[in-house]
């Protein structure tokens, strides 16, 4: 407002288009939350990129989730679905409140959600993590 100048930086997904006679300009911004969806079937370990915040897995029988990347302070939501019967296993990245994994449905079309966020990246990364378990 007035004659002064203002400077908005956006990292990406963002347009800005000129003022107009009234002095008015528009911002767009169509950039949001990454995402991925990763399917991990018995006997195999799913990783999920930390540089995503938004993560689907659809598990079939044993399965162990682990991670790479991530930013310090980052929050990240998991949403697991089991597609059969599901044992889900998580690396030692991933810290409980309990100091151990919860134990997740295993039946066919459970769904379950884990959020955690970043809060050590590298050798002995930690992601403190809660659960919400047995959706239907």
């Amino acid at each position: 407002v007035g004659t002064s100048i203002t400077a908005i930086n956006f990292q990406s997904g963002a347009t800005v288009t000129a003022a107009t006679a009234s002095g008015i300009s528009t911002i767009t911004i169509s950039a949001g939350l990454e995402k991925e969806s990763i399917t991990v079937t018995n006997g195999n370990t799913g990783t999920l990129d930390l540089a995503k915040q938004d993560h689907k897995v659809t598990a079939t029988g044993t399965v162990t989730i682990t991670t790479s990347g991530g930013t310090e302070g980052d929050s990240h939501d998991i949403r697991i679905i089991n597609s059969g019967a599901a044992n889900i296993g998580f690396s030692t990245n991933f810290l409980w409140p309990s100091g151990a994994a919860p134990n997740l449905p295993t039946a066919d079309g459970a769904i379950s959600l884990i959020s955690f966020t970043v809060n050590k990246v590298g050798v002995g990364t930690q992601l403190l993590s809660g659960a919400s378990l047995n959706y239907s």
